[in-house]
């Protein structure tokens, strides 16, 4: 049958059938349908609101951390000038690197993912439905909505805020920690993030919400910057922790007790967030419980090495860049982990265990819904989607625009009768797949891929793909994630150098 042949689809999308293989299987072109965004009663999504009202919180925060020592404080009007003298431009311009590389890295994110598959299963095969009783326990609207803005807004608050509180009351020491906190734990995040793919939990355990994602204020602007598989490590508990090891070690080299320092508020702060953050991700359907480890171990060698590194640093203008580079005892253990680490990944991971077409991305029980997205990679070629059941009970598959998704996800479900499914919709039996073709021809024509399970029981298993243009970015992956190897091995060799002394 030529394109066109099938009675049923969006006009102007044709549609064949296809058996390359001897199993059932299906062959879809979808072309955008590039609806307009409906315009919400908010005007701002949420990255803005929650930004605005950092920004509007910071000077009062800052004066009520800082009412005990009124003559430390920065005036506004002084700012421009204690920037300069204290050195900061190089904090302002590692955040626009880091703004710039994180976009780098989540191009990556989703084009390697048919070459390292995912884990989500052995995390599951561990935990089981854990965090399922957390959220069925607790769960109600305003609580929802507090962790929510609380998920988001304290997480970005303390990226922002933790430096600058610290250049507006005159402690360029910790100013220099707090930021290199948040680059450092990022650059160790990156071959996590890249190679061991963990879905949140909402998508992968049956009858869990996913109540901050499947949202129709909040749902377009995380399926933008969050792919939903960046489950190890959990950084909203990694930055804290990390900046809370590093205030104690800055403590320690003062030779103070922690109740006696300038910024024993700040740490109190930051602590609170931590608990808080360990019931949030849990209660809200996105981190595992074993997420929490990594991210924590993480912490650690982030704050060891920031910590060491910030002194050596700012003794560059009068030492020169060569005092940054390790002893060689440090400097061989550093390249033997970044060597060891990226070869096993290249051997182990890349078309490894994870790339198992047995092995579900999603599962759904009755009536769930869920969704993966089609990202924005090429304006010319096509994303291709493979969505295959590889479990025992049928599921429905909907390839969409996601403007057509956002007013139907509200209080942490999508309404999947309330979507255009006549004529669109497909039913996979058991062992049938769908192939599809997606075209992006602009940076607003993102789509995404919604399962359900109509049934009245059972457990749906499906296993979604999508091919990229950009797949050989698995090469440039692997050279980012022997930085952060690198990083490890250089924490390691210091600590065992220190000990030696």
């Amino acid at each position: 049958m030529g394109w066109g042949a099938f009675p049923w689809g969006f006009p102007g999308i044709g549609l064949s059938s296809c058996n390359p293989s001897g199993g059932t299987g299906l062959i879809v072109r979808f072309l955008t349908m590039g609806l307009a965004q409906r315009v919400m009663a908010w005007p701002i999504g949420p990255y803005e609101t929650v930004m605005a009202a950092i920004l509007l919180a910071t000077i009062p925060l800052h004066l009520l951390l800082t009412r005990d020592e009124p003559e430390m404080r920065v005036g506004l009007r002084d700012l421009g000038s204690e920037i300069r003298e204290r050195g900061y431009i190089w904090h302002i311009s590692l955040y626009v690197v880091m703004y710039l590389f994180k976009a780098f890295v989540d191009q990556h994110n989703e084009a390697i993912k048919p070459r390292v598959g995912g884990f989500t299963h052995i995390l599951h095969g561990i935990e089981g439905n854990a965090t399922l009783w957390v959220q069925q326990t607790f769960e109600n609207g305003f609580l929802t909505d507090v962790l929510s803005f609380h998920y988001l807004f304290v997480y970005l608050f303390l990226i922002w805020f933790s430096p600058m509180y610290y250049i507006l009351c005159k402690d360029e020491v910790m100013a220099d920690k707090a930021v290199l906190n948040y680059f450092i734990i990022y650059l160790l995040a990156v071959p996590f993030y890249l190679f061991f793919n963990v879905e949140v939990t909402s998508s992968f355990i049956p009858g869990m919400e996913a109540l901050m994602y499947h949202d129709e204020w909040r749902l377009f602007f995380f399926t933008e910057v969050d792919p939903f598989d960046n489950g190890i490590p959990s950084l909203h508990v990694g930055i804290p922790i990390g900046l809370l090891i590093i205030n104690r070690l800055h403590v320690r080299e003062l030779g103070i007790k922690m109740g006696e320092w300038r910024h024993r508020e700040f740490d109190l702060f930051i602590a609170a967030n931590v608990p808080i953050y360990l019931f949030s991700i849990q209660y809200l359907g996105i981190h595992w419980i074993a997420d929490v480890v990594p991210g924590v171990i993480l912490a650690v060698i982030c704050a060891l090495f920031s910590h060491r590194m910030q002194p050596v640093l700012r003794s560059v203008p009068e030492m020169g860049w060569k005092s940054v580079l390790p002893r060689k005892e440090v400097a061989n253990l550093s390249v033997a982990f970044a060597v060891i680490g990226t070869a096993l990944l290249g051997l182990v991971i890349i078309d490894g265990p994870g790339t198992e077409e047995s092995l579900p991305t999603t599962r759904l029980g009755p009536g769930d819904v869920n969704l993966d997205v089609i990202e924005v990679h090429s304006f010319w070629d096509p994303a291709r989607i493979s969505v295959a059941n590889v479990g025992d009970e049928p599921v429905e598959v909907l390839v969409i625009h996601r403007d057509e998704v956002e007013e139907h996800a509200n209080d942490g479900l999508i309404e999947w009768s309330a979507l255009p499914l006549d004529g669109n919709a497909v039913t996979l039996g058991s062992g049938e797949s769908l192939q599809a073709e997606v075209m992006t021809p602009t940076i607003f024509d993102g789509h995404f891929v919604i399962l359900s399970n109509q049934g009245d029981s059972g457990i749906g298993e499906v296993r979604v793909t999508i091919e990229y243009v950009d797949d050989e970015l698995v090469y440039s992956a692997l050279a980012m994630s022997a930085v952060s190897f690198a990083i490890m091995g250089w924490v390691v060799g210091g600590s065992i150098q220190g000990q030696r002394k």
